[in-house]
């Protein structure tokens, strides 16, 4: 996992020894659409003539997108972005809380129909938090699980109504609307612990406000989660091979049942609580009656890990999809089963809407395909599909799809997956899903150069450059599947180069630039004039069309700090207006956060940036090494 904070400066005493880092994450020109596999989606039905409504989507790029569906065409209404982290799933409460989850350890809370409002922040999970679950007639309550073995139940309208104000981490002074068990500046309040032996435990935490139920029983990850509608009755599932039962309104296990004999990926309940289905990396599907607390049915149908379910309202009939790459649908009651559609990618998700069936993978489009939810027994009806694996594997029969084009698609951009940072310290060159092969100028984060389809080891021998040896200031990774480039204290600052070597006119050419000095300047050039307008420092003569047309880095504004120092962005560091980076980081308060650069408002400060970050902007000061 790309963890915000690292690398140490031990040469202060009087500073942490471990220091925040500062990353920036560098956007496509089209950042309206994922750049990262889809781990989940969600449906927001309208309740309008057309039908249209909403589909949200959390991708491995760290952000999630609201798509309307009024058309053919879905655009990007609205994109809500502040997890450092992979998106792991997603819920509706209601028809305007949307609720998230992370490899970064929170939950957080959005205004589903907001233009990205994130509304609070949930920290509570010792590790990545992979599922979340809901009950959908009692909408406000909501399971989370993950890695670490930890369920918890939240009422998000009790957590929502403990928050003063929004709870981004730049907006909120006090932390009060934080939830956090690790911290020590928050007071001591007492949190219910569920043993493994169902006895009540009282244990302390640091938390304000609020506090969940916690479902404690699993020794390793949960994966998996599913809740009834009126809330009573939780299902999990995970590395332990076993479906395990508890009651989410006291957080007690009731039920344990055994029958996969490898990772639960996908549980779906039934209305009522009484029936289960599960999904495994054994590629087996199961029934389970609770109310007989047993396996009824299992299903061959998949050749490899099942990773989502999606049923019927009825729950006559499941969808199914995961590593193989194919959906099927099976009649739970006839146990027949037909091959509805393959693609080249593993199915991550699936999310019925009326008669079609959106599937999400670890490609970063979704599609639309028909599903005939309202009967899915017409599919079945159309001739001689159905099948059993058993029976398939003894002919050596192939199965043909009864869908070879989805309806619809939403693409996404091909997923960078390769890299190498050339060693002028300034470009780097990337590889996508695609093959297209770019070079990148990190410190202005744009591509300079698109090659196309070509080696990507023939092109970085010739970009190969006889240049005096630059230290490696800062380090790249392409786990949201674009370019994050970290900057780590004071590591970072050891790279320089020449006014000449930059082109930098008007400024002596033996001149020393350090370069991730520069580039925090053009990161932070627009929060620094917002941060003087705030403070009520006369602003400097340019209207709001300069600032957003990023003419504004070429005019110098004084600094905020005791220094007379004038602040100027050379060009080598402007960075582009079009598709702003985002900038992950944290301060003293609050944890992690992610925001465009061009969304800082000037509020921010110590407690959102690290030190020496402010301290190198607003006054020119480089930490020794």
């Amino acid at each position: 996992m790309h963890r915000v904070g690292s690398a140490g400066n031990t040469n202060n005493s009087t500073r942490p020894r471990k220091e925040k880092r500062l990353t920036y994450v560098l956007n496509d020109s089209d950042d309206k659409r994922h750049c990262a596999g889809i781990n989940c989606l969600s449906v927001l039905k309208s309740t309008t003539f057309d039908g249209s409504g909403y589909l949200f989507t959390g991708s491995r790029d760290g952000k999630l997108n609201r798509w309307a569906l009024a058309d053919d065409m879905p655009s990007c209404s609205a994109t809500f972005e502040s997890h450092v982290d992979w998106v792991n799933d997603v819920v509706l409460v209601g028809d305007n809380v949307l609720v998230s989850c992370s490899s970064d350890t929170t939950l957080k809370t959005w205004n589903a129909l907001s233009t990205g409002t994130c509304t609070r922040t949930l920290r509570q999970h010792s590790d990545y938090v992979t599922c979340l679950a809901v009950a959908e007639k009692n909408s406000n309550v909501v399971a989370s699980g993950g890695l670490g073995g930890e369920i918890f139940i939240w009422d998000i309208e009790a957590a929502l109504a403990s928050a003063t104000k929004c709870n981004d981490p730049m907006d909120d002074d006090d932390n009060s609307n934080d939830i956090n068990v690790s911290g020590n500046s928050l007071p001591m309040t007492s949190l219910h612990t569920i043993s493994s032996s169902n006895s009540m435990s009282m244990h302390t935490t640091q938390s304000q406000g609020y506090n969940p139920i916690i479902a404690k029983g699993h020794k390793e990850s949960v994966y998996a989660l599913a809740m009834n509608e009126g809330g009573t009755l939780l299902v999990s599932g995970g590395t332990e091979k076993v479906l395990r039962i508890w009651d989410p309104r006291s957080g007690s296990k009731t039920l344990k049942l055994k029958g996969h004999t490898d990772n639960i990926r996908a549980l779906l309940l039934d209305s009522t609580g009484r029936f289960c289905i599960s999904g495994s990396s054994d590629s087996m599907i199961r029934l389970w009656d609770l109310g007989q607390q047993r396996c009824v049915h299992s299903y061959a149908v998949h050749t490899d890990s099942i990773w989502a379910l999606a049923s019927t309202s009825t729950f006559s009939h499941v969808y199914s999809g995961g590593r193989d790459s194919s959906l099927y649908l099976t009649d739970l009651q006839t146990r027949e089963s037909v091959l509805l559609s393959t693609g080249e990618n593993p199915i991550l998700q699936l999310a019925l809407h009326d008669d079609s069936i959106w599937v999400a993978s670890t490609d970063s489009s979704v599609h639309r395909w028909p599903a005939e939810g309202r009967n899915p027994q017409k599919i079945f009806h159309r001739g001689n599909l159905s099948f059993s694996r058993a029976r398939v594997s003894l002919e050596g029969s192939t199965l043909v799809p009864v869908y070879k084009q989805p309806t619809l698609t939403i693409p996404g951009i091909p997923s960078i997956v390769q890299h190498e940072v050339l060693n002028n310290r300034r470009h780097v060159l990337t590889k996508d899903t695609s093959g297209s092969v770019k070079l990148w100028e990190i410190t202005k984060g744009v591509v300079v150069k698109d090659f196309g389809k070509v080696s990507f080891e023939e092109k970085k021998e010739e970009l190969f450059e006889m240049v005096s040896n630059i230290p490696a200031w800062f380090t790249v990774d392409t786990r949201l599947g674009c370019l994050s480039v970290h900057l780590d204290t004071p590591q970072c600052f050891s790279g320089e180069m020449y006014s000449a070597d930059l082109n930098i006119v008007g400024k002596p050419e033996d001149d020393k630039v350090n370069l991730a000095q520069e580039t925090l300047k053009g990161l932070l050039a627009n929060w620094l004039i917002k941060r003087k307008q705030r403070m009520g420092t006369p602003a400097p003569p340019y209207d709001n069309a300069e600032l957003l047309s990023g003419s504004v880095t070429h005019s110098r504004t004084e600094l905020d700090g005791s220094s007379e120092t004038e602040i100027m962005v050379y060009p080598p560091f402007e960075f582009s207006d079009v598709s702003p980076p985002s900038i992950i980081t944290e301060g003293t308060h609050g944890g992690p956060w992610r925001k465009k650069m061009s969304d800082l408002d000037g509020t921010e400060d110590e407690k959102d940036f690290p030190w020496w970050c402010l301290d190198s902007v607003l006054n020119n000061r480089l930490p020794s090494f």
